[in-house]
């Protein structure tokens, strides 16, 4: 058998104990914010059927929808004789499921088939991976985590309200202090379109204005053009296009007039306007959040408040993002349910916090202490040991093999273990154990009670 060098597709990734003690920070750190504001967890599977997911995301969604092929269904080689004489069957490749976009589809999906278990209103999170086939790049893999939060069963703008402070909070967990929480309305776009004269057309609308801060305001009034929007539907246009720096009440002073035609984008201003105020009751100040007239959002799905956050000086896209949708279930067989949920992105978060390093030097679920030793005998007793720190409830690991002593603080090194117990003839004669700190190199001769205390106390 020939030897085959070891691969995986691109956009996928492994990932060692190192990034996933970081990941299950990032994860951690999002989980205790969601529970915190009464959120229980579920989980649904990879993969779902077609039918669920296509039509959810809009024409380019669906095209960046994995498809698995049905089982045992394939292409069957014939040769030219065959085939002209019947006796060959091409049979076409079918796909009636797909990997998960999204979450959110999926939790649409859920709550339809489990309508009768819920109590409404009902909230959510879910942490699982999702796939796009996307093209790969820094900040864009085709597979990658997400962390979802939602409340469907309920219209209350006090959801989005406890959305920006639920963000805002993790974000402050995290140590980040330069972001931007961008909000707009989906009916703010609709009202937009109107007074351009191509009601309608929101769809198109959307699609090119949320490439804004990507291709330029030049390039979005051509991709306009092309899609049918006249002069003057540009010329009534440019007051959003030219965005221009405004306060968040500003802005609201600004599209009130300037969205006066039009009731349903007044009714998207009343609707962020309510949100500004259910922030205030929960304490919170307008700090990191900016009114954005052109934010978007790609999904089709959205009806009402969306939401977008990017982080500056790293140069990577949103980190999370999210909206009201008032007719999802409504595919599934039930209409009138109102949801709103956000997303952050995980491995997106991670580039981020990795890129300004503000990860912790030392991951809570991180090995703290390694116990070495000098022969078999110091070796058991560090076993005997070994039970006791880890009842203390430090993490604690012996090395199992008898090695040179270098060997071992090499391993520690290597780890990043903060600590080294080490036991030789004069600890195994006294019952003690020498504690070595590696970021400082103090070491020192400690009972067991003595050593437990001194890690415990530096973590």
């Amino acid at each position: 058998m020939s030897k085959q060098k070891p691969s995986i597709p691109k956009g996928m990734r492994d990932f060692g104990p190192t990034e996933m003690a970081r990941r299950n920070y990032i994860l951690d750190t999002i989980k205790d914010t969601f529970r915190l504001f009464g959120f229980d967890q579920v989980e649904t599977p990879a993969m779902e059927n077609l039918s669920t997911l296509t039509g959810k995301y809009g024409d380019e969604g669906d095209q960046l929808l994995f498809k698995v092929l049905n089982s045992g269904e394939f292409l069957k080689k014939v040769s030219e004789t065959e085939f002209n004489k019947g006796e060959g069957v091409v049979l076409p490749l079918v796909a009636e499921k797909g990997l998960r976009y999204d979450l959110t589809v999926p939790f649409a999906r859920y709550v339809v088939m489990h309508q009768n278990e819920i109590s409404f209103p009902f909230k959510r999170f879910q942490m699982q991976p999702v796939w796009r086939a996307d093209r790969p790049q820094r900040g864009r893999y085709r597979e990658f985590y997400q962390c979802d939060a939602d409340v469907v069963g309920t219209d209350s703008l006090i959801c989005e309200a406890e959305i920006i402070s639920m963000i805002k909070r993790v974000f402050a967990a995290f140590g980040l202090s330069d972001y931007t929480i961008h909000i707009n309305n989906r009916k703010v776009l609709s009202g937009i379109a109107q007074v351009a004269g191509e009601a309608g057309k929101e769809s198109e609308l959307c699609v090119a204005i949320d490439k804004l801060d990507k291709i330029g305001r030049e390039k979005v009034e051509e991709e306009l053009s092309q899609k049918g929007f006249p002069a003057r539907a540009l010329t009534a246009l440019a007051p959003i296009l030219d965005l221009p720096a405004r306060s968040n009440s500003e802005w609201l002073v600004f599209l009130r007039e300037y969205l006066a035609p039009s009731a349903v984008g007044t009714e998207g201003l009343d609707e962020l306007e309510e949100v500004l105020s259910y922030l205030s009751l929960l304490g919170e100040d307008e700090n990191y959040l900016k009114m954005d007239p052109v934010l978007a959002r790609g999904l089709s799905y959205y009806t009402g408040a969306i939401f977008e956050v990017k982080v500056g000086g790293v140069g990577i896209g949103s980190v999370s993002g999210g909206g009201r949708y008032d007719n999802l279930t409504g595919v599934f067989g039930l209409p009138d349910i109102s949801g709103v949920g956000f997303s952050f992105g995980v491995d997106r978060l991670y580039d981020v916090l990795d890129a300004l390093d503000l990860f912790p030097q030392q991951q809570p679920d991180s090995t703290q202490l390694l116990l070495t030793h000098f022969g078999e005998d110091e070796r058991k007793q560090g076993v005997k040991f070994l039970a006791a720190f880890r009842k203390a409830g430090i993490a604690s690991e012996i090395y199992p093999d008898l090695a040179k002593i270098k060997k071992q603080f090499n391993h520690a090194d290597k780890k990043n273990i903060p600590f080294v117990g080490v036991l030789g003839s004069e600890e195994l004669a006294t019952g003690t154990l020498s504690l070595k700190d590696m970021k400082t190199g103090k070491q020192e001769t400690l009972s067991l009670e003595e050593a437990i205390s001194r890690i415990k106390g530096e973590r």
